[in-house]
């Protein structure tokens, strides 16, 4: 990431001398010759590094104070600039807040080489333990000066998805290996110029060049389909899917670790922070989510989020196909009474479907091919199937693409606890 620096000084030449033994391709200088500007810039900018020269309108030691109760969320390095060099004065600026504190005049060679090594510390204290990317802090600074000096770069929110139920199967150690080539993967993929952080454990953000954004999203979910099999037993390469195993989510079925990317190309206009953003990159995200693997899909001004949005409206809605009378009644009066809307009528050609579909397989099975066609209709890909069932085939019911084998008879609790996990899961 270019690291930002601002220089507060009243002076001219020094400032300016500064500014040009700073300027280089991993570092921006700006200067501001007043408190007032440069108070602005701090809250727009966020600089990662602010030399103040004892030049300015009011004492050196109550500015760093005032800075650092301004900044404690964000922390900028702060170094002051004294014509003092008396040990009374040094110990003040430090106690206020300052990181370090220069004599002037200063050496130069000396100068630079304390500004890189107070930049390379900050960046390392703020790197992902497991990928050694930029933490989420970094990711935010550098979206929000992205928004402010209205730099013409395609933005790409990237997430792993499915990524906890890998966990929860495989262990702690090798979801760490799969997220770890998946950086390897992106980092092969990027430009010098490229900016790759870590939003959360499971997103990622890239900000890149605009012609380079969807060729660059269509490489990372090839490469990561191709790679990932690689991560998976035998066994669930074989199956097309993970099969839980822990106590509480026995029975359920998870799909693969894929790629979900949703990307802007620099329309961003009417964008005002940092939250707006990463909302509208999830938003766009969520269209991009397909039953199996990787997909992206980029913004072109015209695309929105609006689809997604209208999925998540449905986020409460539930169908039943239960053929016990008195069951399927409970089981509504129970729902309706939990907030949900229950139908139990399904236009399978409609755009918007229920979130949970629970179905039961039949004194034969014979539903189990209704719940293959849901499964591969394109308009149920956010829906979860829960197949309830008095023939205990699990193997049968969660290779139909039921995504929860349910056996008979349950406990209706069991099954609201189930339906809000399942939403939680994707929304």
């Amino acid at each position: 990431m270019l690291s930002k620096i601002l220089i507060i000084d009243r002076r001219k030449e020094l400032p300016a001398k500064y500014k040009k033994n700073l300027d280089d391709s991993d570092t921006s200088v700006i200067i501001s010759g007043n408190l007032k500007d440069a108070i602005a810039e701090i809250s727009e900018l966020e600089p990662d590094m602010i030399i103040v020269s004892d030049s300015i309108e009011e004492p050196l030691c109550k500015f760093c104070e005032r800075i650092r109760n301004l900044t404690f969320n964000t922390r900028p390095i702060i170094i002051a600039l004294s014509k003092s060099a008396d040990s009374g004065d040094r110990i003040l600026a430090l106690d206020s807040g300052a990181d370090d504190f220069l004599s002037e005049p200063v050496n130069i060679e000396e100068f630079k080489t304390r500004i890189k090594a107070h930049l390379r510390r900050d960046i390392e204290l703020n790197l992902d333990t497991i990928t050694l990317l930029p933490n989420k802090k970094i990711v935010v600074k550098s979206l929000k000066r992205l928004l402010h000096e209205d730099i013409k770069q395609a933005v790409l929110l990237i997430s792993l998805e499915n990524l906890d139920s890998y966990k929860s199967v495989y262990s702690d150690i090798a979801s760490d290996k799969l997220v770890q080539t998946f950086v390897a993967i992106t980092k092969s993929s990027l430009e010098p110029d490229d900016f790759l952080g870590q939003y959360n454990e499971t997103t990622f953000v890239i900000i890149t060049n605009p012609y380079r954004a969807e060729k660059l999203s269509a490489f990372l979910t090839f490469a990561f389909d191709t790679v990932a099999p690689k991560f998976y037993s035998e066994q669930d390469s074989k199956r097309g899917y993970i099969l839980m195993k822990s106590d509480s989510l026995a029975g359920m079925r998870a799909n693969f670790v894929s790629v979900q990317i949703g990307g802007m190309l620099g329309n961003y206009e009417h964008i005002t922070s940092v939250e707006s953003l990463i909302e509208k990159l999830y938003s766009i995200k969520k269209l991009a989510k397909t039953p199996n693997g990787s997909n992206y899909v980029i913004d072109r001004i015209r695309i929105s989020g609006d689809n997604s949005t209208m999925q998540i409206s449905r986020a409460n809605h539930i169908y039943i196909k239960e053929p016990d009378e008195a069951l399927a009644l409970l089981l509504r009066t129970t729902l309706e009474l939990q907030g949900y809307d229950v139908e139990e009528d399904l236009n399978t050609e409609a755009t918007e479907q229920p979130a949970i579909l629970i179905i039961d397989s039949g004194d034969n099975l014979e539903e189990l091919e209704f719940c293959k066609k849901i499964k591969n209709n394109p308009n149920f890909v956010n829906s979860k199937i829960i197949v309830t069932t008095s023939v205990h085939d699990k193997a049968a019911i969660l290779n139909s693409g039921a995504d929860l084998y349910l056996p008979k008879p349950y406990e209706i609790t069991d099954l609201i606890q189930w339906i809000e996990h399942l939403i939680r899961q994707f929304y």
